[in-house]
């Protein structure tokens, strides 16, 4: 009888630590869900403001053309310094 005992102080054991791993799956899985819905919506949020931002641009460069230009070659002049120094 000893060893009805014993196979059931294991099969006990082998329960207990089979759902502690179904817990701890479980709470990495929902982390990892609730990680990637944060991502998700931080991407979709950086979308909005790039496209606001590009819309601002835009906007500008067709309300001052000779200005736009103005800087667009003033900041390529830089970068080419910039660069060459390295």
């Amino acid at each position: 009888m000893k060893t009805n005992t014993n196979e059931r102080a294991v099969h006990q054991t082998v329960d207990a630590a089979a759902a502690g791993a179904h817990r701890a799956v479980d709470w990495a899985a929902d982390t990892a869900n609730s990680a990637t819905d944060s991502l998700a919506d931080t991407g979709h949020e950086m979308k909005a403001t790039q496209e606001k931002w590009l819309a601002t641009a835009r906007e500008f460069v067709q309300e001052n053309p000779a200005t736009s230009l103005g800087i667009a070659l003033a900041s390529g002049y830089l970068l080419s310094r910039l660069l060459r120094a390295r």
